[in-house]
């Protein structure tokens, strides 16, 4: 079976810093992939050379068998990979709406040569925001959001641009416990629609309830790849998380 994201000996620098060593990596279509490692192991770095916020210097990302090494962001969402920050990023100015408005003109629109009318961009829109539990919210403004809102918002816009793959980077950082409950239902139904998640978390309960493959990352390495519930009990990934 070809894997829908397939990582190749991936090598980043930061001058003499080696912030992404050789990473190999598959992600198969309408899998749910949980990726962890401490601060500063090279998890955002990972995500910005898959999705072309940064270039890599070395191996390669073949996304549904196309080789993408050398495009911009902007086209590889419109070939079907989105992702949502950790810190919510959205238009201050304009509505909800409007907010999804955007990914689907720029990333879906520019995709089919324009095939949506306006009137179908706009059930999208509100589609969207009633799948997030923020339809009676569409013409506010994200100021007048709280928290979680904020981060249902930020999965919507992603999912705005009808991704074959989505990247979760710790859309559940500060949520209350029946808060993280909420998101992790809400990916898991993304998934079941057929869209593959790679979720990058740092809360192992939501990792673990969420996963159904785990990929720690240390130091720019990959120190293991499998079930959830080996990877956790892996003597280097213990070291890397508690110390000797």
């Amino acid at each position: 079976m070809t894997a829908l994201l397939h990582i190749e000996g991936l090598g980043k620098r930061f001058g003499g810093f080696v912030a992404l060593d050789g990473i190999e990596l598959e992600v198969q279509d309408g899998e749910r992939l949980g990726l962890i490692g401490p601060n500063g192991s090279g998890k955002s770095t990972l995500v910005n050379c898959i999705c072309g916020t940064l270039q890599n210097e070395q191996g390669s990302v073949r996304f549904a068998g196309e080789k993408l090494d050398g495009l911009l962001a902007h086209e590889r969402t419109r070939r079907g990979l989105a992702r949502s920050f950790q810190l919510p990023r959205p238009f201050a100015s304009l509505s909800l709406a409007e907010n999804l408005r955007i990914p689907i003109l720029y990333a879906v629109n520019a995709r089919n040569a324009g095939a949506l009318p306006t009137a179908a961009i706009d059930a999208r829109c509100r589609g969207l925001l009633g799948e997030v539990g923020l339809a009676e919210k569409a013409d506010r403004l994200p100021r007048d959001l709280t928290q979680i809102e904020m981060r249902k918002l930020e999965l919507a816009r992603a999912m705005a641009a009808e991704p074959k793959l989505l990247i979760a980077d710790e859309a559940m950082a500060g949520l209350s416990h029946t808060e993280v409950d909420e998101i992790i239902a809400l990916l898991i139904r993304l998934n079941g629609q057929g869209v593959t998640v790679i979720m990058i978390e740092h809360i192992m309960r939501a990792v673990m309830e969420f996963s159904q493959r785990l990929a720690v990352l240390v130091a720019g390495k990959k120190i293991a790849d499998g079930a959830p519930k080996d990877v956790v009990r892996d003597a280097e990934v213990v070291r890397a998380y508690l110390g000797e």
